[in-house]
């Protein structure tokens, strides 16, 4: 299995673009990404962009975002206000959502993969691939109801400080969800060690990556 160093093999990402349709979605599928990139990049700018909260989900998406980000240099947190689960049929407004993020000037963009069964989560994977056509794109996962999870390509090795952070903040800032049976930091970790024991360690965030371009430098 071929391994690359974000800070030695490649240049590390400077400039993160990072999209959720909903308030949780960027936290589960790759906050622990998350957090070790802001303590092991200087000057590491991230743009979090919610696409569908409102009230109280709106009030935990700002707060986790700040929660996750405390360690950035930079940051640029973005809460919209579509409506959760019609993204698809708001296509317009979404799109627009979408040219908007282009001033974010990403080197790597985190979405929803596009074999998600949630028609906003396709909807938001289609659109990054649109929007974003000479960029690194790493699909994340959510664990759920629908069974779709799928068979990831990239992984992103956690320590256990990033990972008991990660779980932490989820706890923490989403009161709203803890009802819920899938919203349990015993099935986050669970697939995090899965996702570890694939790619030969304790824990890890995976990703689909569909197209990477290796330079030589000869």
């Amino acid at each position: 299995m071929l391994s690359l160093d974000l800070g030695a093999a490649v240049p590390a990402p400077r400039r993160v673009l990072a999209v959720g349709c909903h308030s949780d979605d960027i936290e589960i599928g790759c906050g622990g990404t998350l957090l070790t990139l802001t303590r092991s990049v200087p000057d590491l700018h991230v743009t979090w962009v919610v696409l569908a909260a409102e009230g109280v989900r709106a009030d935990e998406a700002n707060a986790s975002a700040a929660a996750f980000l405390a360690g950035a240099p930079s940051s640029d947190v973005r809460v919209l206000g579509h409506r959760e689960s019609f993204l698809p049929y708001n296509g317009a407004g979404v799109k627009e959502a979408f040219e908007g993020l282009k001033d974010a000037a990403p080197d790597l963009v985190f979405t929803h993969t596009r074999e998600d069964l949630h028609q906003d989560h396709r909807l938001a994977s289609e659109l990054t691939w649109n929007t974003f056509r000479d960029h690194l794109i790493l699909e994340y996962e959510i664990p759920k109801y629908d069974g779709d999870l799928g068979r990831p390509n990239v992984f992103v090795p956690l320590d256990d400080a990033a990972v008991d952070d990660k779980l932490r903040l989820l706890e923490t800032h989403f009161v709203s969800q803890r009802e819920k049976h899938w919203f349990d930091g015993e099935l986050f970790r669970g697939l995090m060690r899965v996702r570890g024991m694939e790619c030969a360690r304790h824990y890890a965030e995976a990703f689909v990556c569909r197209k990477l371009v290796i330079h030589s430098s000869g």
